[in-house]
């Protein structure tokens, strides 16, 4: 880990420009969101827990659910100077990690919250560039925000880019 290295752990967003590395480790059924303005090299990642924060009472986190996380994300980076029309994303993780069947909504929040993810960015008319979700293994990301690629690592499948 350099100085450059910003870790982000669950229910947390954190915005940066190049040379930063936006890491989250471990995510499983949470989904890690990025969101990359290339030309200001300025990016922003979440790393998001549930789908919706209606469906909770709990609500003073924010980063937490999908619907609350990724509108606050993009305000951050427009107060930093991103063009919304211009922000790219990438959705990772979303897997299956319980033993429960996959069919079985309730407790297959993965694909739930990759679900969210997607309607929401398009809500938010965020163009969605590339996706590493669902399975039944964990991620860990790393973002480089001087290039806007996702470094994918899994003990499952080894390590790939987005």
């Amino acid at each position: 880990m350099s100085l450059n290295d910003i870790s982000v752990g669950m229910a947390e967003i954190k915005i940066a420009t190049a040379p930063a590395v936006l890491s989250s480790l471990g995510i499983g059924s949470c989904v890690g969101v990025t969101l990359y303005y290339a030309r200001l090299k300025l990016g922003g990642l979440a790393h998001i827990m549930l789908p919706d924060i209606e469906a909770v009472k709990n609500r003073s986190n924010r980063a937490k659910f999908v619907n609350t996380a990724l509108p606050d994300l993009i305000a951050k980076l427009e107060e930093m100077g991103a063009d919304r029309r211009f922000v790219k994303a990438k959705i990772m993780g979303g897997a299956h990690m319980f033993g429960f069947s996959e069919n079985n909504r309730i407790f297959n929040v993965g694909s739930r919250n990759v679900e969210k993810s997607r309607e929401v960015l398009h809500q938010l008319k965020i163009r969605i560039v590339g996706e590493d979700t669902g399975g039944n293994h964990g991620r860990s990301i790393y973002f480089d925000l001087e290039t806007g690629e996702v470094r994918i690592r899994t003990i499952a499948h080894g390590e790939s880019n987005l």
